[in-house]
């Protein structure tokens, strides 16, 4: 059982954006809507938490001025706050509108949900892959 109250889908179901399992983001800081280090979804999951990114001082910028800030650490939430270099399971359209403004943080392809593909074109992914 997570932190928000609901059980994670296992990861020997979930498929990523290349085809193969999904592979853990970060278990340090633990991200994911389930908090359970992967980009796993669900019904419940409406921002779509399935881009595995790795935090750019840019990107962390960028989202605090669409009014999501990363950055600062919010205990009351379990939430370390974010710092570059750092992995995260980002909504797919903060990660394309990011795209679209040219400040898109590199993606870990392994552990991105294949559901991140609803939103996110897999060529614009791929261009921004890095290793995992």
């Amino acid at each position: 059982m997570s932190s928000n109250g609901t059980s994670s889908p296992t990861n020997d179901r979930a498929s990523n954006v290349l085809g193969g399992p999904l592979q853990t983001c970060s278990m340090d800081p633990k991200t994911g809507f389930f908090r359970d280090g992967c980009c796993n979804t669900g019904p419940r999951d409406r921002g779509n938490h399935t881009v595995c990114a790795v935090m750019t001082e840019a990107f962390l910028r960028f989202t605090q001025s669409c009014g999501n800030d990363l950055s600062t650490p919010r205990p009351e939430f379990d939430f370390p706050g974010l710092e570059p270099g750092d992995r995260w399971c980002l909504c797919a359209s903060r990660w394309q509108e990011a795209h679209e403004a040219g400040i898109a943080p590199p993606v870990v392809l392994e552990a991105t949900h294949e559901k991140a593909l609803s939103v996110v074109d897999r060529a614009a992914l791929k261009a921004h892959a890095t290793e995992n």
